[in-house]
């Protein structure tokens, strides 16, 4: 993955198994909105903070994207569950649908995140230091 375009969300550690997800700055398009980056059986995932059934935003509280039994992804609006290592809903009003991801990589301790042909930087990212003092 080449890391020039590579954006830093978090620390590595600051994204605990099954627990409170990190929110992070994205566009598509006209729309400016969030990423967010959880962490399932070791591994971190991230998904465009949109569900598949309406585009709202799926944390009912900031960063809390898991329901809990901590095994799915939950969209706090309708209930859709998703399957956290791929994004699929499992059930719910999206069922057969998906989460976008969002590429990212896990290097030195650090979380960073890859922009594409969709999902890209918004026209002005807050520095990482300044954008806990907004959320």
């Amino acid at each position: 993955m080449e890391t020039v375009n590579a954006i830093p969300v978090c620390a590595s550690s600051d994204v605990e198994e099954g627990g409170k997800g990190i929110r992070f700055p994205v566009a598509t398009g006209d729309w400016q909105g969030t990423g967010f980056v959880v962490r399932y059986h070791g591994v971190a995932y991230a998904y465009l903070n949109r569900c598949a059934h309406v585009p709202i935003e799926l944390d009912w509280a900031k960063g809390e994207f898991f329901e809990s039994s901590g095994f799915y992804l939950m969209c706090s609006t309708h209930g859709a569950i998703y399957a956290p290592e791929s994004g699929h809903c499992q059930g719910g009003p999206c069922r057969g649908g998906k989460l976008r991801p969002i590429s990212i990589t896990e290097v030195a301790g650090q979380i960073c995140w890859h922009p594409d042909d969709y999902v890209t930087a918004p026209i002005a990212i807050l520095q990482p230091t300044d954008r806990k003092e907004h959320e």
